[in-house]
């Protein structure tokens, strides 16, 4: 019998990659809330866009599963559509936790003590925001919800933290009014900290290391952790240069930090959700530090999955969803690597000229498992760019697979000569 599956925010590359699962015949992919409502809009208007998912489900001949792969408030939106249609889902609660990072160090500080770092909860409304501050510099300045990296700041100075907080007050509400929509709804409002709303913020001291993703879901309170992917960054810059898999970390680290992410979902109570997590591993302390918590499956992995594993993680965020356990990964895929390559540019530039049909076209012709996806347009002034880090601007997304790290970065450097961007001056990238 045909399923109908409903995924909050569907696209076409989504919709490809759902494609790829098992058996996509016997589903229907229905897509729920329109792309631009969810992702990366201004604003989030909640209440309108809530009653666009209860209109569309309304309206749909039948609602086997909702899903969702994108950030806040996708994450949060989840429980309460699942939780009306009677279908598997974790509570409200326990994804705000994950979601509101000041919470998720409470959880994680209350679980494993010995893999987190120092940290301190600020209100940046406050008249004298310094006069909080109790970490040593250098640290890390966030707001509690945010994602890609959003408002967040290393702090090496005082003065560096006055203009961080001055941003900070500028931009913090695009995240924490739709966040207090969601506190709204939760059942037992005891269940969540009651210090660090989504207007606050949190500092953290500085952690370091090698940085991989652990992708996995939690199923009748068992915890099972399917993939782990290195998070290869610049290392002049920090931000992110490629997502690759497999990791390349020692097995027994692997496995110490997939106890640590037991014990940490346990504690929050997150059930019935794929998630993923991200660890540091420091090789000269041999130290692991948990960083952060996503319930969700991350959209960009999705590619290197079906590159190395035959398809698409989607898979295991439709088997939750239609209470099945997981047979996932099967090793099926043409590749032993894959990477998800991010090309940034470090200085606001406009550009000038940005890859044109054919020029992908030859690419996918050279490398048959090519997907790209470019950010930028000619003209585009990268300062206008959404959701970026603080220090960087990513243009593109360039997916590729391989059989050594060699190939897949020799790849890439090709894929980018023949893309050709150009900007209105010489500007620092990760590529060239």
């Amino acid at each position: 019998m045909l399923k109908h599956i409903h995924v909050i925010g569907l696209d076409s590359f989504n919709l490809e990659e759902l494609r790829s699962v098992p058996h996509a015949e016997d589903y229907a992919f229905h897509p729920l809330v329109p792309y631009p409502m969810i992702v990366n809009p201004p604003s989030y208007p909640m209440e309108s866009i809530m009653e666009t998912a209860w209109r569309e489900l309304e309206a749909a001949p039948g609602v086997d599963a909702i899903i969702g792969h994108w950030d806040f408030p996708t994450t949060s939106m989840l429980p309460i559509l699942r939780r009306a249609y009677g279908l598997p889902t974790p509570s409200l609660d326990s994804v705000l936790i994950c979601e509101n990072k000041y919470w998720a160090r409470l959880a994680m500080r209350d679980a494993v003590p010995e893999c987190t770092p120092s940290f301190q909860h600020i209100d940046p409304f406050d008249e004298d925001p310094w006069n909080q501050v109790q970490l040593d510099l250098p640290f890390w300045l966030k707001p509690n919800v945010a994602f890609s990296s959003y408002l967040g700041f290393y702090i090496e100075s005082r003065a560096r933290f006055q203009e961080a907080i001055r941003q900070m007050r500028q931009g913090i509400a695009r995240f924490a009014e739709p966040f207090e929509y969601f506190m709204d709804h939760v059942e037992d409002r005891e269940a969540l900290p009651a210090v660090g709303s989504g207007g606050t913020g949190i500092m953290e001291g500085i952690i370091y290391g090698d940085l991989c993703t652990l992708e996995g879901f939690v199923l009748n309170g068992k915890v099972v952790v399917y993939g782990v992917i290195d998070s290869l960054r610049d290392p002049k810059k920090g931000s992110f240069f490629s997502y690759q898999i497999p990791s390349q970390l020692p097995p027994e680290v692997q496995n110490r930090m997939i106890g640590a992410a037991g014990q940490v979902l346990t504690r929050i109570g997150l059930d019935d959700t794929p998630f993923n997590m991200e660890f540091f591993w420091n090789r000269e302390t041999d130290r692991i530090w948990l960083l952060e918590i996503n319930p969700r499956i991350s959209k960009s992995h999705c590619p290197i999955f079906r590159m190395t594993a035959g398809a698409s993680h989607h898979e295991v965020a439709i088997d939750i969803a239609l209470r099945r356990h997981p047979k996932f990964p099967r090793h099926e895929g043409q590749f032993s690597m894959a990477a998800k390559f991010m090309p940034r540019v470090y200085e606001d530039a406009q550009v000038t000229r940005a890859p044109k049909p054919e020029d992908i076209e030859r690419l996918c012709r050279r490398f048959p498992e090519l997907v790209v996806h470019i950010h930028v347009t000619e003209g585009t002034r990268l300062r206008n760019l959404r959701n970026q880090d603080s220090y960087s601007f990513e243009i593109a997304d360039v997916f590729l697979g391989g059989n050594s790290e060699e190939e897949l970065h020799a790849k890439f450097s090709e894929v980018m000569t023949l893309l050709d961007f150009r900007f209105s001056h010489a500007v620092p990238t990760n590529y060239e």
